[in-house]
């Protein structure tokens, strides 16, 4: 097993995981001073593509960004999205999760979880591809946005989808928008490390989406804490950037070969 991958297990209890995204090199190197995991999310479709969704992000696309990531990365895990529909079956899953790993250098890749796809988890671990799994709300498989655990028939469901997951093999798993009290119980329960977005602070670790964070991305639900307003600042920017040109107080000889 990687080193770092172990890392990560054993901070499990006596730890919290910090994780973040990265699309870039200049981002991934700033973060990775301070992240125990960068994700090259498919959550790149939205931050940079501006599509409504994660669907129609391609293969060649988070292989490109992750390129460019990994030469950001010294410290950190880096782990791969695997687009949706890059892993349908057994054989297309660890086609596609190699050619990532070979392509990339990246440490894993995560899959989201449809509660039926525990074989190919099983698959890929066998042929020694780590796995991080996804449940909750998992954006490639479910439509609308929800909050899950509200009543006793979806947290025995969560419990058991987490558990099949372990037992597939997956190194770590992302509960995204559990119930508070569900994903404490899911913690518990699970031996592998339990990374939380919008599923309280009883997780293992925490990940969110830098832009998010950074007040880049516009896009701010209830669980996103956003810790610097960097459109503002941009937009100040470039707006004493474009009366220095109009001015003509840019360029000066200080500018001018």
């Amino acid at each position: 097993m990687n080193k770092k991958i172990k890392k990560i297990i054993l901070k499990k209890n006596k730890s919290k995981i910090v994780c973040l995204t990265a699309y870039s090199k200049k981002m991934a190197s700033i973060i990775d001073k301070d992240c125990d995991i960068v994700l090259v999310g498919d959550s790149v479709a939205n931050v940079i593509y501006g599509m409504p969704n994660t669907h129609k992000i391609e293969l060649k696309t988070i292989i490109n960004h992750a390129k460019a990531v990994r030469q950001g990365i010294k410290n950190s895990l880096m782990i791969i999205d695997m687009p949706k529909g890059t892993y349908k079956s057994e054989k297309q899953a660890k086609t596609n999760a190699k050619i990532l790993l070979e392509q990339t250098q990246c440490d894993a890749i995560k899959i989201e979880s449809n509660n039926k796809n525990f074989q190919i988890i099983k698959k890929l671990v066998k042929n020694r591809i780590p796995v991080m799994g996804h449940i909750g709300h998992t954006p490639q498989f479910k439509k609308k946005f929800k909050i899950y655990g509200s009543n006793l028939r979806e947290e025995k469901k969560l419990i058991n989808e987490a558990v099949k997951i372990e037992k597939a093999g997956a190194f770590s798993i992302v509960l995204e928008c559990i119930k508070k009290d569900l994903a404490k119980k899911i913690s518990k329960i699970l031996k592998i490390p339990t990374i939380g977005i919008g599923s309280s602070v009883h997780c293992d670790g925490q990940i969110l989406v830098t832009e998010d964070i950074l007040g880049m991305s516009g896009f701010y639900p209830k669980f996103v804490k956003k810790y610097v307003n960097l459109n503002r600042i941009i937009a100040k920017t470039v707006r004493k950037y474009s009366i220095d040109v109009k001015r003509k107080k840019f360029p000066t000889k200080k500018n001018t070969f």
